[in-house]
C-alpha cells in the first residue's frame, strides 16, 4: 500500500516521471552500496533482532510520512529523503531476512520450494496491498495509506517475537573479509553459469523490471485512470506472480529451468511491448498478468539455480551478488526508465525495455546448449541428478 500510494503521491504532486524514477532509485540504491557491510554485521549478530529492529525503524519511517502527508505539510525533498532512510533500513533488512531463511526450515531440500512460497506470499500481498490502496486514495488520500501500513508494523514486530531461533556464534576474522570477498567474486564469474545467470539477472533488474516505476504514469497518461487504475494494474501483476510462484512451489527438481529461464524473459518482454501499444485498461490488466506470472518465473528459476550450483562454502557470497545484481542494478534501471520517458515518452520507452527483455532472453536460450554442458556435471556431481541427458536440464 505504501509503495503505491508514495509512487502516486510524487506523480500528482510534480507530473514528472523522471522523479518517479529518481524515488525508485534513491529507496534502492543504499542497498547496493551498503550489503557487504550489513552482511557481516548479521554474520555477526542475531539475525532475528537485527529484523525486528528494521521493522521498528520502518515503522517510523511510516509514521513520518503518514504524519508530514496528513498535515499537508510533504514536500518533495521529504519524500526524496524518506525514501533514502528507507533504502538504508532495507540494507540492513535484506540481508537478515534472506539469512534466516535455512533456520526457519528443518530440510534444507526444501529451500527452493521455500524460495517460491517467499514469492507467493509476497506476491499475494502485491495482490491486495495495490487494490486497496487505489481505493483508499481515492477516497481519503495518501496519507491514510502511509499510516495503515505504520500501524501494521506493530503486528509484523508482534509476530517475529514469537520466532525462537538458537542463536549461533560465528566469529568473523575482519582482516579475512576483504581476501573472502576477492574469493567469492572470483568463484562466480570464472563459473560460467553462475557468471551467466548474474548477468541474465542484471539485464532483466535494469531493463526488464525497470517499466513498473513508470506505472502511475502509464495508468494517468496513458489509460487515463486514477490511483484505482494504478491500484488494479499492481494487482492483476501480482497476481500473475501469485500463480507463477505457485506453479514454481510445486515443482519437485531442478529440471527444466534453463528454459524456464529463458521462456519466461521472453514473455515478460513481449508482455512490457504489448503495453506500450495499450490504450485500454482491460487489455493492459491481461498483459501485466503475464507479466507477474513470468517475472516470478525467471527470478524465482535463477535464484533456485544460484542457490543450487552454488558449493555451501561460497553460497552466501554468491547470494550477495545475486542481490547485488537485482537490487543494484534496479534503481540505475528506474532512474533510467524515468528519465528516457521524460524526453521520449511512456509508450516508446516501454517498447525499448520489452524489446531488449526479449533479446536477452533469446541470448540466454541461444547460449542454453553450452550452459547444459557446465551445468549437467555440477548436478550430477552434487547428486542432484541422476545421469541424464543434458539436454533435459
Amino acid at each position: 500500500m505504501q509503495n503505491i500510494a508514495l509512487s502516486w503521491l510524487i506523480y500528482r504532486l510534480t507530473g514528472s516521471v523522471f522523479l518517479l524514477g529518481l524515488i525508485g532509485f534513491t529507496s534502492q540504491i543504499p542497498t547496493f552500496f551498503l550489503s557487504p557491510f550489513a552482511g557481516v554485521l548479521t554474520d555477526r549478530y542475531n539475525k532475528l533482532k537485527i529484523m525486528t529492529l528494521t521493522q521498528v525503524f520502518f515503522m517510523l519511517q511510516a509514521l513520518v510520512m503518514a504524519l508530514l502527508v496528513l498535515f499537508n505539510l510533504i514536500e518533495v525533498w521529504h519524500i526524496i529523503v524518506l525514501s533514502i532512510v528507507f533504502g538504508f533500513i532495507t540494507a540492513f533488512d535484506a540481508p537478515a531476512r534472506q539469512s534466516m531463511v535455512p533456520d526457519l526450515i528443518d530440510d534444507p531440500n526444501d529451500l527452493g520450494n521455500a524460495i517460491a512460497l517467499n514469492s507467493a506470499t509476497f506476491n499475494g500481498a502485491r495482490l491486495v496491498g495495490p487494490a486497496i490502496a487505489g481505493i483508499i486514495i481515492a477516497i481519503v488520500g495518501e496519507g491514510i495509506c502511509f499510516l495503515l501500513n505504520a500501524l501494521s508494523f506493530a503486528a509484523v514486530i508482534i509476530a517475529l517475537m514469537q520466532i525462537k531461533i538458537q542463536a549461533k556464534q560465528v566469529t568473523i576474522n575482519p582482516v579475512n573479509f576483504k581476501e573472502s570477498f576477492t574469493q567469492g567474486f572470483h568463484y562466480t564469474f570464472q563459473s560460467m553459469p553462475i557468471r551467466t545467470l548474474i548477468i541474465i539477472l542484471t539485464i532483466l533488474s535494469a531493463v526488464g523490471l525497470s517499466y513498473i516505476v513508470l506505472l502511475p504514469a502509464y495508468a494517468k497518461e496513458i489509460l487515463h485512470g486514477g490511483p484505482d487504475t494504478l491500484g488494479y494494474l499492481m494487482s492483476a501483476m501480482g497476481a500473475g506472480a501469485v500463480i507463477g510462484a505457485i506453479y514454481m512451489a510445486a515443482r519437485k527438481s531442478v529440471l527444466g529451468l534453463g528454459k524456464i529461464i529463458s521462456a519466461s524473459i521472453g514473455v515478460l518482454g513481449l508482455s512490457i511491448v504489448l503495453a506500450s501499444f495499450s490504450e485500454k485498461v482491460y487489455f493492459s490488466l491481461i498483459v501485466f498478468f503475464f507479466g507477474g506470472f513470468s517475472m516470478v518465473l525467471s527470478l524465482s528459476s535463477i535464484n533456485t539455480m544460484l542457490q543450487t550450483l552454488a558449493n555451501g562454502d561460497m553460497r552466501g557470497r554468491v547470494m550477495s551478488f545475486y542481490a547485488m545484481a537485482l537490487m543494484g542494478t534496479s534503481p540505475l534501471g528506474n532512474l533510467l526508465s524515468g528519465t528516457i520517458a521524460s524526453g521520449i515518452g511512456i509508450p516508446l520507452t516501454l517498447l525499448i525495455a520489452g524489446i531488449i527483455t526479449v533479446l536477452s532472453g533469446i541470448w540466454f536460450g541461444l547460449n542454453l546448449k553450452s550452459f547444459r554442458k557446465y551445468v549437467h556435471p555440477i548436478y550430477i556431481n552434487k547428486g542432484i541428478l541422476p545421469g541424464i541427458p543434458n539436454d533435459i536440464i
